[in-house]
């Protein structure tokens, strides 16, 4: 029996308006020759590409493989990060067909099992998206992501995978580049999709590599986002907030004029402080985290305070 190194939690292109209805459309700007290149240069055996609510990108991405010569150790598998009906989201490993966002968990670890997949909860207590104590039906915890850079969010996860005798994976949660790879599983199989889910399912699977994303590509992130989103954000500012229009109007117009202004360093660190004490008072006090699903600032501010 082999062991294969895999990346269990990556994004590209392909996932781009597939995302929820709260999130902007432009999701991620990796390419394919640029995941493919990447992941060779890491000496990754195996990846779990996981968009948005589609299978999009996965026949691209082996066609692209198979044309070249230098990445065919490296293989691809199916997976797909479902958004439920309340917006928390759940990666299904392993399946054929896609399954579609919106629905209730059950319904979607339904179909899961039907097509001999298995179930994961991604970032299960973050501050969003998250499936928190729904994540016992699934059958993996993701007790490490690299964007839950709140520290406590990981350290719930690993306590509630350890509470329900739960097996725990690591994921880069990558959208820019330099995240792939950042976390990484060794899977005790050989490198074919059969042999690593029945070893996942069977636990027989390791955390390899952990590490957070950087601030500085948190924000490469975000700024990719808002850039190829204004139309978006104008509409969804007008919608959510207008009673405070013009102030985040104008940030957003401040923002456009220097995107690479040192304030938004410091925006970044007090937007991650106060994370920090929203994700103490829900994960460790026990407040409410469902005053969070409407994504209003003012509220979250509040409870940050």
């Amino acid at each position: 029996m082999g062991y294969i190194k895999a990346e269990l939690h990556c994004h590209n292109s392909f996932s781009n308006y597939h995302v929820g209805e709260n999130d902007t459309p432009f999701d991620c700007d990796i390419t394919i020759s640029q995941q493919l290149e990447r992941a060779h240069a890491l000496g990754l055996d195996a990846l779990f590409v996981t968009n948005h609510n589609t299978l999009d990108g996965y026949s691209q991405l082996l066609q692209y493989k198979n044309n070249h010569e230098k990445y065919k150790h490296i293989q691809i598998f199916q997976a797909e990060e479902i958004t439920t009906d309340t917006g928390a989201h759940v990666i299904a490993y392993g399946i054929h067909k896609e399954i579609r966002g919106g629905q209730n968990l059950d319904e979607i670890l339904d179909q899961i099992r039907d097509q001999d997949g298995i179930s994961c909860a991604p970032h299960p207590f973050s501050l969003l998206d998250a499936l928190r104590n729904q994540a016992a039906k699934c059958d993996l915890i993701e007790i490490f992501n690299s964007n839950n850079v709140d520290v406590i969010s990981n350290a719930r996860a690993t306590e509630f995978s350890l509470e329900h005798n739960k097996i725990g994976v690591a994921g880069s949660d990558s959208h820019v580049l330099s995240t792939l790879g950042r976390c990484t599983n060794v899977i005790e199989s050989e490198n074919s999709l059969d042999d690593a889910i029945h070893a996942m399912r069977h636990n027989k699977i390791k955390i390899h590599q952990t590490g957070y994303a950087k601030e500085k590509e948190t924000l490469e992130h975000i700024k990719y986002k808002i850039n190829n989103s204004q139309d978006y954000l104008a509409e969804y500012i007008r919608e959510n907030y207008p009673n405070s229009q013009w102030m985040m109007s104008l940030l957003l117009k401040i923002y456009n004029l220097n995107q690479n202004s040192y304030v938004w360093s410091l925006v970044y660190k007090l937007a991650v402080f106060l994370m920090k004490r929203v994700s103490s008072k829900i994960n460790i006090h026990g407040y409410d985290p469902s005053k969070l699903h409407d994504r209003n600032l003012a509220t979250m501010l509040r409870m940050a305070i």
